[in-house]
């Protein structure tokens, strides 16, 4: 029977990051994984759709190579050699996680973990069982796709994220189901190969986790590009009997039936607390969710959980935060409680959305006086010469002392300039200060520069 000070159940973003941190601490860990190393995120998740995203990103510079100059004949789009470079992709990052735990004397125990009690756990391997004992717990078990009973998913023609990533060929239309970040991402990549796409979301505008103006956007751009939008709308059945599939869609206007060849359905996440021993533990959970504190105890000593099964965003980065907090605190340091106010936001269609902090219409709510600046990249001299003048910052402050309450952004590469707000805003940074910080010339970034000179009425370049 092994015994270690630190045993985590999963090794997506959440677990393997905790385990890593618990080494660093010295802590005796091992990780129970029943699949690869590095969990949905990097093999079925953030990872492989990013090197899917890229590949539509280089196709649609290429069809658009004359504006820059460049002559190309006879290019086209290779979907299996994209998903065999998306999944070269992904085995390389999960084998570099199998080289830090070699590195970091890390166990890895094949099989599928579950609690026996505090302090034990069962894996099974194939139907070869062995308890597994450790003074502390971690569950990080994360999540998968979210059905709903109007479309069950077959994987053949209602599919869930991990057959899009992994399809033979492009269909000719495509109904997703769902607009956050994995649906509109998905909608980008097949529209880019040529699929005819249709969006449907069931609350009032896409993307509806984000600042309204940052919405109507996308939806501008996205019908720009020939997609079809349709907000306030429920999917209450599909027919798949036949060669494609009739959708019924519930509009405000009535009903309508759309004919495709698949269904993505990109509804959310459910999360995995199934089957891994939290009741016969005794493990509090409430909707779904484990209940946890600010340091991710649960109410049973020694189990600990983070990621996508507790409260907060649903995000790799704020799994792998967690995971850090948590093991800092078993270790018996005095880790800072992660503020869910402060984590970033990403989304890597085309254009990128980047986002963190208060919503104009949130910071309303909260009931603050706000002073709001906007920067249009059409005004950017490098967006210019990119030719990505699509998108715009904005930028939210408290009139009263000029502290920063949020930032959403939409256009190329906004993915790579939100940690600098979510920077500002940790050290509490005032408009004032990001008007007077000095950005290079030319960047993107200088929009951020702009966008809050704007808040004050003392914007240069527009």
């Amino acid at each position: 029977m092994a015994n270690y000070d630190l045993v985590v159940i999963g090794s997506g973003p959440g677990g393997y990051v905790a385990a890593i941190r618990a080494s660093q601490l010295g802590m005796k860990v091992g990780v129970i994984e029943k699949s690869e190393l590095g969990g949905i995120c990097l093999n079925w998740g953030c990872i492989p759709t990013k090197a899917l995203l890229k590949s539509a990103n280089v196709f649609e510079y290429i069809q658009h190579a004359e504006s820059y100059g460049i002559s190309v004949k006879d290019s086209k789009a290779d979907l299996s050699e994209m998903v065999k470079r998306s999944r070269g992709v992904a085995d390389g990052m999960s084998k570099g996680i199998q080289f830090l735990f070699k590195k970091n004397k890390i166990d890895h125990i094949t099989g599928y973990g579950k609690l026996k009690s505090a302090g034990k756990v069962e894996v099974d391997n194939n139907g070869k069982k062995e308890i597994v004992e450790a003074k502390n717990i971690i569950l990080a078990t994360g999540g998968r796709s979210r059905e709903l009973p109007s479309m069950p998913i077959d994987n053949e023609k209602i599919i869930g994220y991990r057959k899009a990533l992994v399809l033979d060929k492009v269909p000719k239309k495509m109904v997703i189901v769902g607009s956050g970040a994995i649906g509109v991402e998905f909608a980008y990549f097949y529209k880019t190969l040529g699929a005819e796409v249709t969006i449907v979301e069931f609350l009032p505008r896409i993307v509806p986790v984000e600042d309204e103006e940052i919405s109507k956007q996308l939806e501008r751009t996205f019908k720009k590009a020939g997609m079809n939008i349709m907000t306030s709308a429920e999917v209450t059945h599909v027919d798949t009997k036949g060669k494609g599939c009739k959708v019924t869609v519930k509009t405000k206007k009535g009903e309508e039936k759309i004919d495709c060849d698949i269904v993505l359905s990109a509804v959310g996440i459910s999360t995995n607390i199934e089957n891994i021993g939290l009741e016969e533990v005794g493990v509090a959970t409430d909707r779904g969710k484990v209940l946890v504190d600010d340091y991710y105890k649960t109410n049973i000593p020694g189990v600990y959980a983070i990621g996508d099964i507790v409260k907060g965003q649903a995000l790799a980065h704020v799994a792998s935060a967690e995971g850090i907090i948590c093991v800092e605190k078993i270790a018996g340091q005095n880790p800072e409680p992660l503020d869910y106010n402060n984590i970033p936001g990403c989304t890597y269609s085309n254009p990128e959305i980047a986002s963190v902090g208060y919503t104009e219409q949130a910071a309303k709510d909260a009931g603050y006086e706000i002073k709001v600046g906007k920067f249009p990249f059409s005004a950017s001299g490098k967006a210019s010469a990119a030719g990505a003048k699509d998108g715009f910052v904005k930028m939210i402050y408290d009139a009263k002392y000029g502290e920063l309450l949020g930032a959403h952004m939409i256009g190329a590469n906004v993915t790579e300039m939100i940690a600098e707000i979510v920077a500002a805003r940790k050290l509490e940074t005032t408009g004032h200060e990001m008007i007077k910080t000095v950005h290079p010339h030319p960047t993107m970034s200088e929009a951020v520069m702009e966008a809050s000179a704007a808040a004050y009425d003392e914007v240069i370049h527009l």
